[in-house]
């Protein structure tokens, strides 16, 4: 099983958001987009996989980073969330039991040994196309084929 696949994202805590967005778009070029800066990529192994990771800065008194204390949590992106928590689990992880699951994936959290809260994100599966537009794509592949 591959644990992490890659970076997610980068959450940090600011104590004025909108200004220190500002300073980087300004001086670092990091464009907000939606509430945060999303870098856009295509996959090493998949030219076709599109995905981003995100950058992002929250307000300095916020509870999603909770219970860390730290100013900072990582998001990695995994595979099989479900089979990862196992595994830690099995491994005597701190395993936060909230989930989340949305249109754009599947969230988990887990604290590493110094306290650090840790987001985990599995992206949508990819679907595969039916066999009927398979069928469809193929018939039209022989009939223009025929015409040309």
């Amino acid at each position: 099983m591959r644990r992490v696949t890659g970076l997610g994202g980068v959450f940090f805590k600011a104590n004025d958001p909108n200004k220190l967005y500002e300073w980087y778009e300004k001086h670092l070029g990091l464009k907000r987009e939606q509430g945060s800066v999303n870098f856009k990529w295509r996959g090493a192994e998949d030219a076709k996989e599109e995905g981003m990771t995100v950058w992002a800065l929250f307000p300095k008194d916020t509870k999603y980073f909770d219970p860390s204390g730290a100013s900072l949590m990582i998001n990695y992106r995994v595979d099989d969330l479900d089979a990862l928590l196992e595994a830690l689990r099995k491994e005597g992880v701190t395993i936060d039991e909230k989930r989340e699951d949305y249109d754009y994936g599947r969230f988990a959290w887990i604290m590493d040994p110094e306290g650090n809260r840790i987001e985990l994100w599995e992206p949508p599966k990819k679907k595969a196309p039916s066999s009927k537009s398979k069928a469809t794509k193929s018939r039209r592949t022989k009939k223009s084929r025929k015409t040309s």
